[in-house]
């Protein structure tokens, strides 16, 4: 799993340093962004598998940038928010219906469970990605499928 990467976003430098030190052990490669603003730019630049974010952000909001990237992405990068605001199963509910988060956890959150939930998500991605076929050999076919009609 070394050649997964993921986003992690949090205000508080605490937190984001506990959610760090908690993925680290799974050799995956971890980013992180501290506003909804840096977050956005580290996701078009990094290219990551899956980001995990708090849902209060300083810049532009945690539900905003998951709602933003979900449409991006049509849902193909998975987004966990991880909040200690947003309480309830109202927020959960909105934020994984209305928003495209596939999956919430309330701060404080039980270790054991968002890393299952991650290393899930990053599995089913990894999942997806090998049944989608190579898009240079599908835009072969088509080619090839448009020349044998011009001729």
């Amino acid at each position: 799993m070394s050649d997964q990467k993921i986003l992690i976003v949090d205000y508080d430098p605490k937190s984001l340093e506990n959610m760090t030190d908690l993925f680290s052990a799974y050799k995956l490669e971890i980013i992180t962004a501290a506003d909804g603003q840096e977050a956005y730019e580290k996701y078009k630049s990094e290219k990551p598998n899956l980001i995990l974010l708090e849902a209060m952000l300083p810049k532009l909001h945690g539900f905003d940038l998951t709602q933003k990237i979900y449409k991006e992405t049509k849902g193909r990068i998975p987004i966990v928010i991880v909040t200690g605001l947003y309480k309830g199963t109202q927020y959960k509910n909105e934020a994984i219906r209305s928003f495209g988060a596939a999956d919430y956890f309330e701060k404080p959150f039980d270790n054991e469970k968002l890393v299952k939930s991650v290393l899930n998500l990053l599995h089913d991605e990894m999942d997806i990605q090998e049944d989608l076929p190579d898009p240079e050999s599908v835009l072969k076919l088509f080619s090839d499928d448009d020349e044998s009609k011009d001729s």
